[in-house]
């Protein structure tokens, strides 16, 4: 756990047995999933088939299911052994929309023995309406029974943003000279702005940092993966970006940084490199994305530090 008077991390307990709650959004399993997922996702409303028809096209685009399950528990690995050094912790996954469920991983971590639980989500900036729902299911799990505390955000630590920042050059090796850095984020209803939530300002933070260490002067702010939904999501989207750019003939292509995301899944395998290629392709753009971090030993340890201090 953190000590007061010091940035240096200190041991817990020998005897005191520490849970993570190591939490991620979940995706179906196999294809023969996916329905189940999606009605999971709509709080218990059954997709339409049109709408499970064009989930499963995307799905069917990066070969039929997504590796979001194996990335995670890769992460988990990567965690745990960024914490073993550091004292008696457990480290379960825990899924929002899909198995393993957060409600069963806080059951082991509790059945286990953990006597506090630390939960994490997989994503580093906080929004009320992403990790503040993971927080409130996993409280809820919690009960009484057993001390609980939540890792809001971690879009400030320094493995982390070194990780990006890498990334970010060797992507940039490969375009031309006139390429604008975009990082993105999966968009939220637009409301949440106007509610004061901290989730925008959290990304242009991000952004700045890793802009700064990777020697990046072209860069800008976009978000991805709006939902389909009636009301207005954060803007300016990827695809309206790429148009811009074309539009305004000043770069020659656009690196994607997508910094909300940890892992390769759905959102990065088909909204960008699927989707978004596809337009940039139609528009005479040159473009990349950065590779995932998935569990990148930056990553997992970013994610470490974060718990140690809230342990």
């Amino acid at each position: 756990m953190c000590c007061a008077a010091s940035s240096t991390w200190c041991t817990p307990l020998a005897d005191d047995t520490i849970g993570v709650l190591l939490m991620a959004y979940g995706t179906p399993a196999t294809p023969a999933g996916v329905e189940a997922y999606y009605t999971h996702v709509r709080r218990g409303r059954p997709p339409t088939a049109e709408q499970l028809a064009d989930l499963q096209r995307r799905y069917d685009a990066i070969g039929g299911t997504s590796p979001l399950l194996e990335r995670t528990q890769a992460q988990r690995r990567g965690v745990r052994a960024a914490l073993d050094e550091r004292g008696d912790f457990t480290v379960e996954l825990g899924m929002k929309h899909a198995s393993p469920f957060i409600e069963n991983a806080m059951a082991r971590l509790v059945d286990g023995g953990a006597s506090r639980v630390v939960g994490v989500v997989l994503a580093p900036h906080y929004s009320r309406l992403s990790i503040g729902e993971y927080e409130q299911r996993a409280r809820q799990a919690a009960g009484d029974g057993v001390g609980f505390a939540m890792v809001h955000s971690w879009y400030q630590a320094p493995p982390y943003l070194d990780a990006l920042a890498e990334r970010i050059q060797k992507a940039r090796a490969t375009l031309p000279e006139r390429t604008e850095v975009v990082f993105t984020a999966h968009s939220l209803p637009a409301r949440i702005v106007d509610e004061g939530d901290p989730y925008p300002e959290q990304l242009r933070w991000t952004g700045e940092a890793v802009a700064e260490r990777a020697g990046v002067k072209r860069w800008r702010v976009g978000w991805q993966s709006a939902g389909r939904t009636p009301e207005p999501w954060i803007e300016p989207d990827i695809l309206e970006i790429l148009d811009e750019v074309a539009a305004l003939d000043e770069d020659e292509g656009v690196l994607v940084c997508p910094a909300g995301f940890t892992s390769d899944h759905l959102e990065i395998l088909f909204d960008l490199d699927v989707e978004a290629a596809a337009r940039a392709e139609r528009l005479g753009l040159a473009f990349a994305r950065t590779e995932s971090l998935n569990d990148d030993p930056r990553l997992c340890a970013a994610v470490a530090d974060a718990v140690l201090a809230h342990a």
